[in-house]
């Protein structure tokens, strides 16, 4: 048993038998956040991982691996990657406690498909902005850094609205696009099909989660009314 009070598995291995994917998924999310904390659970197919993780702007993302989960646990994005990348197979020191975010449901329905060569378009749009408005102002005034780029991350550049009931529409904003591009979620630029040699992509929502779900892995948001933790199962916080 850990500290926490939850078994670890009798191999105390973190079980993840590609390295190589798992590793391109960590190295991407540490680069964005050096303290990322990286939680593993089974995937609900046989011999599949999800790794879930989040973004320093606010959104949960999870690419599924080859390999067995070690049950359901929480450990450093960090340690996880030297693990792997030196060939090692123990679990990093648990750190359970510090996941703080619930997860979406299993099951989601589609309400949309997009092309991943627009999605794209998008995120490089925004980031342009950022870099111009960085340098020369708005209007000719001086803007933060972090105000400027928390209201490009809350813009809403697409709006789906499903076909069938309930039929409200879906907002897609660009936390969720910034999101699935920096974790390659799409794949390199010119690969794949569709408009830009980029993949589809799929918006599913489950209750108030929307989901950008891509090739290579997914990114979620839920939105500000229904924040609440809720614990679940054997994890302090589902």
């Amino acid at each position: 048993m850990t500290a926490a009070g939850h078994p670890v598995d009798a191999a105390g291995g973190h079980g993840i038998a590609d390295g190589a994917d798992a590793g391109a998924f960590l190295a991407r999310l540490v680069r964005l956040d050096r303290g990322a904390l990286v939680r593993l659970r089974p995937a609900g197919a046989p011999a599949r991982t999800a790794l879930w993780a989040r973004l320093p702007w606010g959104v949960l993302v999870v690419r599924t691996v080859a390999g067995v989960a070690p049950g359901d646990v929480t450990v450093g994005a960090d340690a996880l990657l030297a693990a792997l990348t030196e060939g090692r197979q123990e679990l990093p020191a648990r750190r359970d406690a510090q996941w703080r975010w619930p997860l979406p449901p299993a099951a989601s329905r589609r309400v949309e498909t997009l092309p991943g060569g627009e999605l794209r378009r998008i995120a490089e749009a925004a980031a342009g902005t950022l870099r111009a408005a960085s340098a020369h102002g708005v209007a000719g005034r001086a803007v933060g850094q972090r105000a400027l780029r928390d209201a490009l991350l809350d813009h809403v550049p697409v709006v789906v609205t499903p076909d069938d009931p309930p039929g409200e529409p879906v907002e897609v904003n660009q936390r969720l696009v910034q999101g699935l591009v920096r974790m390659g979620f799409l794949g390199a630029p010119g690969a794949g099909s569709g408009a830009a040699g980029a993949a589809a992509v799929q918006v599913r929502t489950a209750g108030r989660w929307v989901g950008l779900v891509g090739p290579y892995g997914a990114t979620w948001s839920q939105t500000a009314t229904d924040l609440a933790v809720r614990p679940s199962g054997g994890h302090p916080f589902g």
